[in-house]
């Protein structure tokens, strides 16, 4: 398998008793069947994570639940207080509605100059728990 930079490419064992697949998002398509492409195991988890985390309240149709409000807490003023908060928003997201992570820790690191937050994710795969996975993205508000 070519492209792959995290523990999917080394995750090719037979014994493996789930496989992980969601859809691409991004609806790229199979050249040869000309269908939506899939994401399989790590990059799957790695895109949940993701979109757990920038889903806001009621944005799910019918689970409102569901979401983090991490939106919300981008207008408030930059202190450490928010970004402990902002880290516990993430938590709780990913520890309630993503059971193919094993989370291990969250940081909220505020860029002053950017008005933004640095969010640092690490987690592993219930499926492939020999590698730790870290996703880095930059939580700012859009005007």
């Amino acid at each position: 398998m070519v492209g792959l930079l995290d523990a999917e490419s080394t995750n090719l064992s037979t014994r493996n008793s789930r496989q992980y697949t969601d859809l691409d998002l991004f609806f790229s398509k199979v050249s040869s069947t000309k269908d939506v492409n899939k994401m399989k195991n790590v990059s799957a988890v790695k895109r949940s994570v993701r979109n757990l985390v920038l889903t806001n309240h009621y944005e799910k149709p019918f689970h409102p639940e569901i979401g983090s409000g991490v939106r919300g807490i981008l207008f408030e003023p930059m202190t450490p207080v928010t970004a402990v908060i902002l880290t516990e928003h993430i938590e709780n997201v990913i520890e309630n509605y993503e059971p193919r992570a094993r989370l291990i820790g969250v940081r909220a690191l505020p860029n002053l100059d950017r008005n933004a937050y640095e969010v640092s994710v690490e987690f592993f795969v219930v499926n492939a728990p020999t590698e730790l996975i870290e996703m880095t993205m930059m939580l700012e508000v859009a005007r």
